[in-house]
């Protein structure tokens, strides 16, 4: 058992989406004397497009290399951010990027997509038990945006839950989260570059036309992680060879400061909300702090 009051474990699928996602929010915890941070990383992310032309070999289809090049990448991430504990599900290379939905990556022996789902949870329930995390944080039931790893990762980690609770060390998580984004943030963002250069949102012309994105009434938890937007640029920065310079975030850290990355949004889906203490002018009460009510 990890010697911590408070313990959070969140399960991405690939290196890199911890700190598109949750960065700020690890960074955040990692930083609590009391508060414990386990990451747990699916993949190796070998399907990725690779955005360093020097690297440009280490391709699937090439050399086969990039999975390797990630560990790498995701051990300065997590470096950035403060996070000590981090392990892959099984191991490294025990599951492999499976690609976008319907690619041929899909069928490979080893993807992630095509995992054995009780064998994938039973490596998380593990962690669980070893971690005894009241708090779990992953993908909603899409993914967050439809990839068949996100999507796997959801539910692997729900199945995890109930493996986790069973047998004589068992545990039961109190609280799960999925990651989500302010659909109302997403409109003021769109606003903003929509006539811009740098406009992060290429040609989608609508913000309803982007596949995710939460009201806020549907949103439970709003974590402002204030100061730790430096964390979660260079975690963002130590993901190169998947994030390029002129990626959205680097253009609305640029545009709107540091600060325009130290907010993170969270849906509740198990366990029971704690009391709400932000809220915008107008809107919704959110939990600022994920352990709230525990």
């Amino acid at each position: 058992m990890i010697d911590a009051p408070r313990r959070i474990v969140l399960v991405h699928a690939h290196p890199d989406d911890e700190s598109i996602g949750t960065g700020a929010t690890m960074a955040r915890y990692a930083a609590a004397p009391d508060t414990h941070v386990t990451l747990v990383t699916c993949t190796l992310g070998e399907e990725g497009e690779i955005h360093v032309p020097a690297l440009a070999q280490l391709e699937a289809a090439q050399a086969d290399q990039l999975g390797g090049w990630r560990i790498a990448e995701l051990d300065a991430a997590c470096a950035a951010l403060g996070v000590t504990d981090h392990r892959f599900l099984g191991g490294a290379g025990r599951y492999r990027d499976s690609g976008m939905m319907g690619l041929p990556a899909n069928e490979h022996p080893r993807a992630f997509w095509g995992a054995d789902l009780d064998e994938a949870a039973g490596h998380l329930a593990q962690i669980l038990r070893e971690v005894r995390p009241q708090v779990l944080v992953t993908y909603d039931a899409n993914g967050f945006y439809g990839h068949p790893d996100h999507i796997q990762a959801h539910r692997v980690s729900v199945r995890a839950m109930e493996l986790a609770a069973e047998g004589p060390e068992a545990h039961t998580v109190d609280k799960l989260y999925y990651t989500t984004v302010s659909r109302r943030e997403l409109a003021e963002m769109f606003e903003h570059f929509k006539n811009s250069a740098e406009n992060p949102f290429g040609e989608v012309e609508r913000v309803e036309d982007l596949p995710f994105g939460a009201p806020d009434e549907q949103i439970d938890a709003r974590v402002e992680a204030t100061g730790f937007g430096e964390a979660k640029l260079a975690a963002l920065h130590a993901h190169a060879s998947q994030i390029p310079g002129g990626d959205w975030m680097f253009t609305l850290a640029a545009e709107l400061g540091e600060a325009g990355l130290e907010v993170e949004y969270y849906t509740l889906a198990r366990g029971k909300r704690g009391p709400g203490t932000v809220a915008l002018e107008g809107g919704p009460e959110w939990e600022d702090d994920l352990f709230a009510g525990l």
